[in-house]
């Protein structure tokens, strides 16, 4: 016999796990389906043990900078602080008994176990059928996808979940994928002794971000002993004696740990979206400006691919609680959406690049400023690689898009990101008064060249 409830919420992830407690709180009935851990992929596999690792990695560098700057240093590497710092601190040792008891003390009823649509306003998890009044929010998040390349399938190769529970540091490892995560996870890994070579079959790292970031980040890379092979189309993968070995043209890459860092996908059919009237065969979900995918079915997070971000999970919570409990409020709106890769240096980015913004027939033009040669930068000397990049719509007179790289690059695109998502102008920007000496200064210097370029 089905359950009468207000909402069903299937999956808890950050915006998830926000939405539920917000609903019960205001007085709706609400229950949360969670298969996995509540709270989702930031808090155990991602966000914040990535960054720990990423803090600890940035501290063992900042040691070996020490010479000619401080006198000396005798760093020493050691995982064992790291990884058990990630289980107990950051994850409960993957536990998520405190996560879920927090949103059951809101006054979600929760509900382990695989949530599928069966039809409108109806989800069937395992024998319990539950229909919802006023209908169902999805945030089911992403799996880790790995390529069909030919002998992958089936060989103990890591994800980002296995990568964070590694409690000790292979040799040699393999990094397929020159995206986010496979960037930060080759120069942590790459910092605490592996030999690393990163794969990536496109003809740049970071290839969604601005051309110059990716030059930069292979150049430094390579400065620390990283190989990072572009444009190398994987043919075949073996998995023998405890080796990986990629295929590459006529070449073998060996590691004893293999990384697959290649994107993250959803069932959509095991979801059940055919039952609500959706493709369940398109890569995302369409959602508008108040995140409704269908007549009650409302969508947040990774699957409507505005962001694979917890920040853009949340923010698009609050937007979709709002249009459920019939309260008003302004649609979600994406144009100053910041991003952070964690690696050193840092690569902060909001809004649209170069490129994206030419493909839209914006007229651009362009201020670029590098961190070397600002005043904090030649003070900073030892790991002051970057630059500050600006796009403008010449014809508004305003940032549409800018990216900060460099040390603390992702503090720094907090003043960029102001700019773009208010919609500052220009000539405002360049009468600010920029503190001196600071990394953020570096805005100024690429507002003039913008102006010598006007």
């Amino acid at each position: 016999m089905a359950e009468d409830v207000d909402v069903v919420v299937i999956g808890l992830g950050p915006g998830g796990e926000e939405a539920a407690g917000r609903l019960a709180e205001a007085g709706l009935s609400v229950v949360g389906v969670e298969s996995r851990l509540v709270g989702g992929e930031c808090p155990y596999y991602a966000c914040v043990p990535t960054k720990m690792m990423v803090r600890a990695a940035g501290l063992l560098a900042d040691g070996r900078r020490v010479p000619g700057m401080a006198g000396g240093a005798d760093v020493r590497p050691d995982w064992g602080p790291v990884a058990a710092r990630i289980r107990e601190e950051a994850t409960g040792d993957w536990d998520d008994t405190v996560a879920a008891d927090r949103l059951t003390g809101r006054g979600v009823t929760l509900v382990r176990g695989r949530g599928r649509i069966t039809a409108p306003r109806e989800v069937t998890v395992g024998e319990r059928v539950f229909r919802a009044s006023r209908g169902v929010l999805l945030d089911t998040g992403t799996d880790p996808a790995a390529p069909p390349i030919d002998g992958l399938a089936g060989t103990p190769y890591w994800t980002n979940r296995e990568a964070v529970r590694a409690t000790e540091v292979p040799g040699s490892l393999l990094v397929l994928g020159g995206g986010a995560v496979g960037v930060e996870m080759a120069q942590v890994f790459a910092r605490f002794g592996s030999r690393v070579t990163i794969v990536e079959a496109g003809d740049r790292l970071l290839a969604r971000e601005e051309p110059e970031v990716g030059a930069l980040l292979a150049e430094v890379f390579e400065r620390e002993g990283i190989t990072v092979r572009t444009g190398a189309k994987v043919t075949g993968a073996a998995h023998e004696d405890g080796v990986f070995a990629l295929r590459v043209g006529d070449e073998k890459l060996t590691g004893d740990r293999l990384l697959v860092a290649t994107g993250r996908r959803t069932d959509f059919k095991a979801l059940g979206l055919a039952a609500a009237g959706l493709d369940d065969t398109a890569r995302t979900i369409e959602v508008d400006g108040r995140l409704r995918a269908a007549e009650g079915l409302w969508a947040i997070g990774d699957i409507t691919g505005m962001g694979a971000f917890t920040h853009v999970s949340m923010y698009q919570s609050r937007v979709a609680v709002r249009d459920i409990l019939g309260e008003e409020g302004p649609r979600a709106a994406y144009r100053a959406v910041p991003r952070v890769t964690f690696t050193d240096p840092e690569v902060g980015v909001v809004g649209l690049t170069e490129a994206q913004a030419r493909d839209q027939n914006l007229p651009v033009r362009t201020g670029f400023a590098r961190i070397p040669e600002t005043a904090r930068g030649w003070i900073h000397k030892a790991g002051n690689d970057g630059f500050v990049k600006l796009v403008e719509d010449v014809e508004w007179g305003v940032l549409v898009g800018a990216t900060a790289m460099g040390p603390a690059g992702g503090e720094v695109l907090g003043a960029l990101a102001v700019a773009v998502h208010a919609e500052a102008p220009i000539a405002g920007l360049r009468e600010m008064i920029y503190a001196y000496p600071t990394f953020h200064r570096a805005i100024e210097s690429a507002l003039a060249d913008l102006a010598a370029k006007g």
